[in-house]
């Protein structure tokens, strides 16, 4: 596949231009305080909160229990409450018999606040449950914990009840929310009801120098939702500028550690892609079990595949060893953005890939296949940025490229641009600023070898210098010596 076509540097013809890019630029963005409840505010917000634990829960138009939320502000919409209920909660007591049965085979032994825990749901469900475990015997209580609180243990016969539980699926982690509250928890964080403008943009990229004519292109692309190719050369941010796309929407969004489908139970929250933002809780009790702890607050997604991606990652993944599913990339990037990087060097062909998208994009839904072959459907509600090096035109055809109606080119950083990258980077990295120092680079490794300039390139530089310089235990200093150093090993094959 053909490569993008390079571009002749333009080289001004002296240096002297970059003087005047020297000068330091103001780039503090602007503060964003939350504000402070007065204690009248406190006093009424505890009232709502038990009137709130009287009040039945509404069904939707589908007979299940609404989700039962608590709206602070625009940035979340969606806040799940502690379920009062089996029913609200969307469990029955013989599931969660079986998470315990499971757990305390496991661990062997455990009171029933740390069940409580272990299981995700209120106290009260679950001295319920085990109430009735040790009236059948498959339980006995073998010390007091705390106030109302036994340490318990399986009997003989739980044991045996609990591996044959383990044989059909070992998951006893927080009991799972059906695959109707996941719907709509989704559908009440959705992305196509937010329309970020400049300011947002603005605040997301406020970490990296960007041109104004790129967030130009940007801010369209990000307001219809459908997807973009970013391309360009390696080096010059297109992974970055993906990354903060996502902060132009609202922070945070709350995804359940895992739901039931069909009788499956499939992992939503992953530590490796997920970053928690726990709330800030309220002192005492109301406070700390206002929250449906099956669920976790989440900085809005932004998840990246590159190179390994194939089409097994796109489809539910049963392990017949635990019995235990786990979600598909686009599922856990619901609500957030998902970048496919390297776009065109996945070990599948372009049209495998594209034609497993086309639908997905369109319609913004999904079909996928539980363990017993029965197909659902999930929502498809992220904003997907393909992220290439080569051209889109040599990728795809002309009627993918229609469905991604954005193409942005990512293009090399101007000269005046360049300089102020090292001027930024050598803030990060703790240099003094020395502008001739940057000039004779660019003089004596970038202009005769008409090298084309990177937004990488200061970063790297400068890294190389820092770890020359703590090799020899020499102070953080540019110098002439540093960066032929630098250069001579980072261009040594380019």
């Amino acid at each position: 596949m053909a490569g993008i076509a390079e571009h002749p540097v333009q080289y001004p013809a002296n240096l002297e231009i970059m003087n005047s890019a020297f000068a330091t630029t103001d780039r503090s963005s602007a503060a964003y305080e939350k504000p402070t409840a007065g204690s009248d505010a406190r006093i009424d917000e505890l009232l709502d909160r038990i009137n709130g634990l009287s009040m039945e829960k509404p069904l939707t138009e589908n007979g299940h229990a609404a989700a039962n939320t608590h709206c602070k502000n625009v940035d979340e919409p969606f806040v799940p409450r502690a379920p009062k209920s089996f029913a609200e909660a969307g469990v029955s007591e013989t599931t969660l018999e079986e998470l315990i049965s499971k757990f305390l085979l496991a661990k062997g032994e455990a009171s029933i606040r740390e069940i409580s825990q272990q299981v995700a749901l209120p106290f009260a469900m679950v001295e319920r449950v085990i109430a009735y475990m040790k009236s059948e015997q498959l339980l006995g209580y073998i010390g007091q914990a705390t106030m109302n609180d036994y340490k318990c243990k399986l009997t003989e016969l739980g044991r045996e009840r609990a591996k044959r539980y383990m044989e059909f699926c070992s998951y006893y982690g927080a009991a799972p929310i059906t695959f109707r509250q996941y719907c709509d928890s989704v559908s009440a964080q959705t992305m196509n009801d937010q329309n970020p403008s400049e300011e947002d943009l603005k605040r997301a990229f406020s970490d990296l120098l960007i041109d104004p004519s790129m967030l130009l292109k940007l801010g369209p692309a990000v307001n219809s939702g459908k997807g973009m190719f970013l391309f360009g050369y390696p080096g010059n941010g297109k992974t970055s500028i993906a990354e903060r796309v996502t902060s132009a929407y609202g922070k945070y969004i709350w995804i359940p550690k895992a739901i039931t489908a069909d009788r499956d139970i499939i992992r939503i929250f992953d530590p490796m892609n997920h970053i928690e933002a726990p709330p800030d809780r309220g002192q005492g009790l109301l406070a700390n079990d206002d929250i449906d702890q099956r669920w976790v607050r989440i900085q809005r997604p932004t998840i990246v595949v590159g190179g390994e991606l194939t089409m097994e990652h796109l489809e539910i993944q049963y392990n017949p060893a635990t019995g235990i599913s786990e979600a598909p990339v686009q599922m856990k990037s619901n609500c957030g953005t998902l970048v496919i990087d390297d776009f065109g060097r996945q070990r599948m062909s372009t049209d495998e890939l594209l034609n497993r998208w086309i639908v997905p994009l369109e319609k913004r839904y999904d079909f996928l296949n539980t363990s017993n072959g029965k197909k659902i459907q999930v929502p498809f509600d992220q904003l997907v940025i393909f992220s290439t090096n080569l051209e889109p035109k040599d990728l795809v055809d002309d009627a993918f490229l229609r469905r991604i109606p954005y193409k942005i080119e990512v293009p090399n950083p101007s000269l005046q641009n360049f300089v102020k990258l090292f001027e930024i980077m050598c803030r990060t990295y703790k240099f003094e600023w020395r502008p001739e120092m940057i000039k004779r680079l660019i003089e004596k490794h970038y202009l005769p070898m008409e090298r084309p300039f990177r937004n990488c390139h200061p970063r790297d530089l400068l890294l190389q210098i820092k770890n020359y310089c703590l090799y020899l235990k020499r102070p953080l200093e540019l110098s002439d010596e540093a960066f032929d150093f630098a250069a001579e090993n980072y261009f040594s094959i380019v």
